[in-house]
């Protein structure tokens, strides 16, 4: 009657061995994040609150050299977009790990710079600005090119405190 019990013993035992073994199952696309780009030397977003109102600009810091701006009045969900395109451009095409979105733009002559001054709002739940705000960065496409808005250290806590402002 021993014998007959081991062979029962050594295969429960060989099958609780081989189920405590886990296989590594595929991750899941939607885990899988699009990697941050890196910042580009002298610019960098710069979140200005003001009475009622933030600003949140990427350029290069007390200059003329605006690369995207986003202003909004506090808790409005809207933000008012403001960017230099191509002369004749009227959209504003921005991209955020994944996400991408147009915007029907207005547009003016820039005194200062070669191209128009793009003007549009955006709602700040956008799914691309959502990304944006959760990622940190954003893109703008200009003539078929990508300029990439990546913040340095330090400066994504502007990013946040934007969108907390904005509602």
């Amino acid at each position: 009657m021993r014998i007959l019990w081991l062979p029962v013993v050594l295969l429960a035992a060989l099958t609780a061995a081989c189920a405590s073994v886990e296989t590594p199952g595929p991750t899941p696309a939607a885990a899988v994040e699009p990697s941050a780009p890196a910042p580009v030397a002298g610019y960098d977003w710069h979140f200005t609150p003001q009475d009622g109102a933030a600003r949140l600009a990427y350029g290069v810091e007390e200059s003329d050299d605006l690369r995207l701006g986003l202003d909004c009045v506090a808790g409005s969900g809207k933000i008012d977009l403001t960017v230099l395109g191509r002369t004749g451009e009227r959209e504003i095409h921005l991209e955020s790990g994944g996400e991408t979105e147009r915007f029907a733009a207005e547009g003016e002559p820039s005194e200062v710079h070669d191209g128009d001054i793009l003007t549009a709002s955006a709602r700040a739940d956008a799914p691309v600005m959502q990304r944006f705000r959760r990622v940190g960065w954003i893109a703008q496409w200009v003539g078929g090119q990508r300029e990439v808005y990546a913040p340095h250290p330090g400066s994504e806590a502007g990013v946040e405190r934007f969108f907390a402002q904005c509602g």
